[in-house]
């Protein structure tokens, strides 16, 4: 729901930048696929501003990115001098789900919510979290900063108050109630506590 959180609960919000701009790129990726593929010195005058036309887009999309992770990234290092993160795997994140096989109908397939991955896949590339996360190591480097990488496995499932860990202690995206104190509070303010305290672990465990 949000670009990123931080452990005293402070929301950043996604900007969604391609999600803003589908509809102008939908209509430009429609309006150059009526033009037969040619190679580029083929091309007509129309043909060429439709392709520029998505281009353009594209590069807008970038930029907007960028400029939103090098803003995100220069208030984290002025603000801190220890910086905890999630390892994110951005390649396992938006693979697609594998085909499950109809054991009962030979050649068809069950559903394996390819439609429903596919839009979470648009949703994190639109997030930008691997480009971020390389200027935040390059600022944070470049101002003397620490950042720590940490496994997100069971970090928003975890008790931050008494250590408990498990599924249901994260009944919905948002909510985290621990079944076993009963602790409630935003479940990815529970994860950035999380992945704090295991940097902070881990940084102790590992002097300079």
């Amino acid at each position: 729901a949000s670009f990123l959180t931080t452990s005293n609960g402070e929301h950043v919000a996604h900007p969604r930048h391609g999600r803003k701009a589908a509809a102008k790129l939908e209509a430009a990726q429609q309006a150059l696929s009526r033009f037969p593929r040619v190679r580029r010195d083929k091309r007509t005058a129309n043909h060429q501003r439709a392709v520029d036309n998505v281009a353009k887009l594209h590069r807008k999309v970038r930029r907007q990115r960028l400029d939103h992770a090098h803003r995100v990234a220069v208030d984290l290092v002025r603000e801190h001098d220890v910086i905890a993160h999630e390892d994110l795997k951005i390649r396992n994140m938006v693979k697609a789900p594998a085909p499950k096989a109809d054991p009962d109908q030979p050649g068809s397939f069950l559903p394996n919510g390819a439609a429903a991955k596919a839009g979470l896949n648009h949703s994190i590339s639109d997030a930008g979290w691997g480009v971020f996360l390389t200027i935040l190591h390059a600022k944070a480097e470049s101002a003397g900063r620490e950042v720590i990488a940490v496994d997100p496995r069971n970090t928003s499932r975890t008790c931050p108050k008494c250590g408990h860990v498990a599924a249901e202690n994260r009944p919905t995206q948002e909510k985290f109630h621990c079944v076993s104190c009963g602790h409630t509070a935003h479940a990815d303010t529970v994860g950035a506590q999380n992945v704090l305290r295991a940097g902070l672990v881990h940084r102790d465990a590992n002097p300079a």
